[in-house]
């Protein structure tokens, strides 16, 4: 199983779909489109932090046990990231004490429960992309959805930036299994076909030097980037 991690922006829905379909596995989507609570959430990010993340990491936990019944699935979030999100909120004020304390308790009770779901004690490999908050607003724009926009709530820029200041430390910090990261800001694989190639080739790189990929994978792989 593959995780993706990153801020909002950075890709991790298309590489997710770009990578599932290279290696022919299985791709497991964050939950957007339907989520009722996201809007709201832009809306009112105090009132609806607590229920937002709980609402996230039900549904991530059910996702990475579907997941991790097969070698090189690709989840483009994963549980593993969800805490950041919400102590930053937290930081900020936007949950109590007691929601914290919860949320840390369900979120520990979860984590324990993931070596038994299967065979599996932790993902095969994280790929991080890294932007910059220039890069971020630029997609945030393009993808459109109306609740994310700077233009119609300017605070957003902040909350944005504050995201991206989380992630180095976190992603520092993230040792449940092998890690690579991807810098967005140079390799643009979502528009750039040389990028695409250079990106898939820098995972499937790590996958055969971790034992994921055998060697006739590999070249198999290579031969399909070359194609």
């Amino acid at each position: 199983m593959i995780i993706l991690s990153g801020t909002i922006g950075a890709g991790k829905t298309n590489l997710t779909g770009l990578l599932s379909n290279h290696l022919g596995t299985k791709a497991f989507y964050e939950p957007v489109e339907e989520n009722p609570i996201l809007p709201l959430y832009y809306q009112d990010m105090e009132r609806y932090t607590f229920l937002l993340q709980i609402y996230f990491l039900n549904k991530r936990f059910r996702m990475i046990k579907q997941a991790m019944e097969d070698d090189n699935n690709v989840l483009d979030r994963s549980i593993y990231e969800d805490s950041l999100f919400f102590h930053m909120n937290a930081e900020k004020g936007r949950a109590t004490k007691e929601e914290v304390m919860v949320y840390d308790d369900l979120l520990a009770n979860m984590m324990e429960e993931l070596p038994f779901a299967s065979h599996k004690k932790a993902p095969d490999l994280l790929v991080h992309i890294d932007i910059n908050l220039e890069t971020m607003l630029t997609r945030i724009k393009k993808r459109g959805r109306s609740y994310e926009q700077v233009d119609t709530n300017p605070d957003l820029c902040a909350y944005y930036q504050d995201l991206i200041d989380h992630y180095g430390p976190w992603y520092e910090q993230y040792n449940a299994s092998p890690k690579i990261a991807i810098n967005g800001d140079r390799l643009n694989f979502m528009e750039s076909e040389e990028d695409k190639k250079t990106v898939l080739k820098m995972i499937d790189d790590k996958l055969l030097e971790l034992g994921k990929l055998s060697r006739e994978e590999y070249d198999r792989l290579m031969a399909k980037l070359e194609d």
